[in-house]
Formats: structure tokens, C-alpha cells, sequence
């Protein structure tokens, strides 16, 4: 049992902290699993708990600089109790579509590599890390999407490498997320652990640059 109906009552008794939103970050390297695990953890709520994929806030040509997008857009009206109106980037397309709402629910779920960034943590109720090593889960997400994305990934994978070096995620991580066979163990990072800087651990460190 991986018991995510005991993570999602704990984190639905946390204080607000996007206005009326508890507002939960789930980061990691691409191809962690982030998707699956947030779609899992929302269905655990046992109620309607959006869902914002930062997949439609990024676009190809800026596939880290949207903050700007997500604090205009998403956080300022949810920090004022009013539904979030912004503009997913159409991947095939390349532009943006009309708005989608975001409402202001009590718990809004945000998900994708750098869901936990700096300009955005103090937003968030809980920081949640997919605790998969880098090349793992690169090399689950290049078979996923296979060859004819392997440009893609090439440039991908630095981009993100240069994102984790200047603005790391996991070290402010409050909870660490492992899929197992069964579904996921999760455990809390203890208050008053040391935080560093570092983009990722030595076991995660990458042994060849993509």
C-alpha cells in the first residue's frame, strides 16, 4: 500500500498558503514520474483537486522561464481567493492557446522540474520530491517518447542541469516520494535538517553531460 490517502489528509490539514489555497509543488527530474504520482495523489484527495502541469507554461524556447507566466498568471489571483486564468503553450502548435481556468480550491496540486524553485516556494504549503537519479529518469523519458524527440532531450537534459546548478529543488524538499512495486513510500524531511545549495546529491550527480 503506498498509503496516499494518509498523505493527502496531511496535507489537506496544512495552513493556506497561496490565499485560501494550500498550494503543493511536486518536483523532480524529468521522466520521474512526477505526472503519475501527482494524477495518483489527486485522486487520493477523493474530491475535484486541479492540477496545473508547468508542461503548459513552458514553451520551447523557454523551457525554464516562465516564472514570470506562473506568478502573473497563476499566483497572484489565487493569492486574492479568484480563479487563475492562463495560457497553456500548445507543444505541436507552438503558441498559446486561449485561457483555462485554475480555480481557487482549498488544495491546487502544481507539478513538473522546477515546481520548486526559488521565486515560487514561498507560495507553496509543501514541496514534494520525486526521488528518482537524473540519468534514470531522462533515459525513462527518452524511451517514453521515443527517437524522434531525442534532439529534444539532448538539449533538455543541460537546460535542466543548468536550472538544478543555479536553482536547486531538493534540498527545500519537505517530502521525498519513491515509486516502489506497490505504488509509493513517502517520508517527511524532519524540521531543522540542514539545507544546502547543492543541485543533487552524489548519488544522483550525472556521470556524463547529454
Amino acid at each position: 500500500m503506498d498509503d496516499l490517502g494518509r498523505l493527502a489528509a496531511r496535507l489537506r490539514a496544512l495552513a493556506p498558503s497561496c490565499g485560501p489555497v494550500r498550494l503543493i509543488a511536486v518536483d523532480g527530474h524529468a521522466g520521474s514520474g512526477k505526472s503519475t504520482f501527482t494524477a495518483r495523489l489527486a485522486a487520493a484527495f477523493g474530491g475535484d483537486v486541479p492540477v496545473l502541469h508547468l508542461d503548459d507554461l513552458a514553451t520551447h524556447e523557454e523551457l525554464f522561464a516562465w516564472t514570470g507566466r506562473m506568478l502573473d498568471e497563476v499566483i497572484a489571483p489565487l493569492s486574492r481567493g479568484r480563479t487563475a486564468l492562463f495560457h497553456p503553450y500548445d507543444w505541436n502548435l507552438r503558441r498559446f492557446l486561449q485561457p483555462r481556468p485554475l480555480p481557487a480550491a482549498p488544495v491546487v496540486l502544481v507539478e513538473g522540474v522546477g515546481a520548486g524553485r526559488r521565486a515560487l516556494r514561498p507560495h507553496l504549503a509543501r514541496l514534494l520530491w520525486m526521488e528518482r537519479p537524473a540519468e534514470e529518469s531522462w533515459a525513462r523519458g527518452r524511451q517514453r517518447d521515443g527517437a524522434g524527440l531525442g534532439a529534444f532531450w539532448d538539449g533538455w537534459t543541460a537546460a535542466e542541469m543548468r536550472h538544478f546548478s543555479a536553482d536547486p529543488s531538493r534540498p527545500y524538499a519537505d517530502i521525498l516520494v519513491r515509486e516502489c512495486s506497490e505504488g509509493y513510500e513517502w517520508s517527511v524531511v524532519p524540521d531543522g535538517t540542514p539545507r544546502t545549495d547543492d543541485a543533487i546529491t552524489e548519488g544522483d550527480r550525472p556521470g556524463q553531460a547529454y
